[in-house]
């Protein structure tokens, strides 16, 4: 399968009075075609400015990004333009996200008025389209956010996002705001479109049950780096880095009778402001030793598993 977007040391750093943040320090990764990435990890991991970089929301600090085979790292307003038909993204928040002073149909038709694309009368014929692809009723085209549940908002920012098209789309926790029932039609609604449209998700979420329904792959991120990364099966069967077993640990189980043995994690989070080389996780990981003040490498054990622990095998 051909290779659709790849990161090759892609870094954001965001300075600020106490220092330089490091929100997203030297990732790699190639997302193939109708393939999705997951990404999880803590609040503050960089997940979304991963995500918001990539698309070029944010401007990288350093690093390549290739898509289709090309590289976009630096495009220039033109190029950009032409990027964005091709790349969208779905925000977490469905009400924050949409213009209150927009309706259904106004807010789904503006990607297509600032491309340039179709006629009037072709928009909106367009923007119903659309509307029926995520399963909105037409009675609701003239309808304002604030008259619409969370469901129908998030359905909204999908439509936008489809609006043109894409080929790549960052999912930033689209159902974390939803009801379970829900967030079960919205995910359910993805991985349609995804094979219809033959789209390429990355999804980020803090909810293992859903990346693992959802992803082929899955990405560990902490504190701007990833620590692991796997097919999405094998990350759950076997966790090779201690973050990611203990976020495993974590998961509920629905059976109140099973004992399940969580990894409690202690220690202080290591500051992302000028952080010192090595490993960030080493001042909450129980298995840490003398040799996690190096800078730690990915390796490669399994085919296509990749974890950044020199520990790993004596776990």
């Amino acid at each position: 399968m051909a290779a659709l977007l790849e990161a090759r040391d892609l870094k954001k750093y965001f300075k600020n009075p106490m220092g330089t943040l490091h929100a997203v320090d030297g990732i790699d990764f190639v997302l193939n075609e109708g393939e999705t990435l997951g990404v999880v990890g803590e609040s503050g991991c960089g997940k979304t400015t991963l995500g918001r970089t990539l698309i070029h929301l944010i401007k990288k600090t350093s690093g390549d990004i290739l898509f289709e085979g090309v590289d976009a790292s630096n495009p220039t307003k033109a190029e950009l333009k032409v990027l964005r038909e091709k790349m969208q993204i779905i925000f977490q928040d469905p009400y924050s996200s949409i213009d209150p002073r927009m309706s259904v149909s106004d807010t789904i038709m503006e990607p297509l008025i600032i491309q340039g694309l179709l006629s009037k009368s072709d928009r909106m014929a367009e923007v119903r389209r659309l509307m029926d692809t995520v399963g909105l009723a037409a009675r609701l085209e003239n309808s304002y956010p604030h008259e619409l549940d969370g469901g129908r908002r998030q359905r909204i920012g999908v439509a936008r996002a489809l609006a043109l098209k894409p080929k790549f789309i960052v999912c930033d926790e689209p159902v974390s705001a939803l009801d379970v029932s829900i967030q079960a039609q919205i995910i359910n609604l993805m991985l349609d479109l995804q094979e219809e449209l033959g789209l390429s998700y990355m999804f980020v979420t803090h909810d293992l049950s859903v990346v693992k329904y959802i992803s082929n792959d899955i990405m560990v991120m902490y504190l701007g780096n990833m620590v692991e990364k796997s097919p999405a099966d094998e990350l759950f069967k076997n966790p090779l880095h201690p973050y990611t077993k203990a976020l495993l640990s974590a998961i509920p189980v629905p059976d109140i009778h099973k004992q399940v043995d969580r990894i409690i994690m202690q220690g202080e989070i290591t500051s992302p402001i000028n952080p010192r080389p090595g490993c960030r996780f080493k001042a909450r990981c129980q298995y840490a030793t003398d040799k996690c003040i190096n800078p730690q490498e990915l390796e490669e054990p399994t085919p296509g598993h990749f974890v950044a622990c020199c520990n790993f095998k004596t776990i």
